[in-house]
């Protein structure tokens, strides 16, 4: 059944600056900038002293759905605070038991030499704002946006992925051992 209107607020942290313009929010703090376009016609988002309120647009009756969406939103903008705040990072063990591996970083991508022994590297591609290092036989993954950390890291542990061979004996490749956001960061 629909509700006549819903609000919930989030508190916007001390020295993290916040904007409203149209559909995109932009926020500002001692580690740098993300924006993000929050786009429904029913949730309406407004800043009110040291508050974000998401509310019911004027004239739309508010169902459990949109009252999820609105949720969904407020965990989004607790994440760019977090961002923009400490920042995520994660991190990948490379394992390697029948070739040695060597793992690169360009500019854009993470170059997988001599996986399983393959004569071509395997490539994966770093997102906009991520930064990638290696030390040693750990991958750094470090970047303001949670989501893009998470699918850099994803995409390097999908790129040495091993197909039609038993799992038990091959296992070669990089490996997720913390993710953004873990306690231990």
């Amino acid at each position: 059944m629909a509700n006549k209107s819903y609000s919930t607020q989030l508190e916007i942290p001390q020295g993290i600056d916040l904007q409203i313009v149209s559909n995109n929010i932009i926020v500002k703090g001692p580690k740098g900038n993300l924006e993000r376009k929050f786009l429904n016609p029913k949730i309406e988002l407004v800043k009110e002293g040291s508050f974000l309120l998401f509310k019911c647009r004027q004239g739309f009756k508010f169902s459990q759905s949109d009252k999820m969406l609105m949720n969904s939103f407020k965990a989004h903008v607790k994440n760019m605070f977090i961002g923009v705040d400490k920042g995520y990072s994660a991190k990948l063990k490379i394992c390697s038991g029948h070739f040695p591996m060597n793992v690169t970083v360009d500019s854009s991508n993470v170059m997988i030499k001599n996986f399983l022994g393959e004569k071509v590297p395997r490539k994966a591609r770093i997102l906009d704002g991520v930064k990638v290092q290696v030390q040693g036989d750990i991958i750094l993954v470090n970047g303001l946006d949670k989501e893009k950390v998470g699918q850099t890291a994803a995409t390097i542990e999908q790129t040495t992925r091993i197909t039609n061979k038993d799992r038990r004996i091959f296992q070669d490749g990089c490996y997720i051992i913390s993710k953004p956001g873990d306690e231990n960061d």
